[in-house]
């Protein structure tokens, strides 16, 4: 079964720093483009980071010289660097990626289940 798993997520104070993982499983060849995104309570799932499959990233305003985003092709997983985190960075974290199946030879997209972060004051 071909899956993302994110993982990492937690409270920190602000200021404070926290890494996010998402490993990609199942029978795939590797991973093409990978974008986190975010969803804070009320809120509409908005990008916030992606890295292409040749390693060309791209950040909201918001997070830009605070967040990496990053990609070890080797162990399938894609991570998330998040420095001075800020109370306004709450919210449940994504990881949406386009994932080449060795079944099919075709790129199919696929979600994470989400990791939580919070940000406390």
């Amino acid at each position: 079964q071909v899956q993302l798993v994110e993982s990492g997520g937690g409270l920190v104070q602000a200021g404070g720093s926290l890494r996010l993982s998402c490993v990609a499983s199942g029978s795939i060849f590797g991973i093409n483009a990978v974008g986190w995104f975010r969803q804070a309570p009320g809120k509409q799932r908005d990008l916030v980071a992606q890295i292409t499959s040749g390693g060309i990233t791209n950040y909201v305003p918001s997070v830009k010289g605070r967040f990496t985003i990053s990609k070890d092709n080797t162990n399938n997983t894609v991570y998330l660097q998040m420095n001075s985190l800020k109370p306004e960075d709450t919210a449940v974290y994504y990881c949406n990626a386009d994932l080449i199946l060795i079944a099919t030879k075709r790129v199919m997209n696929y979600w994470g289940q989400g990791t939580q972060v919070i940000v406390s004051s």
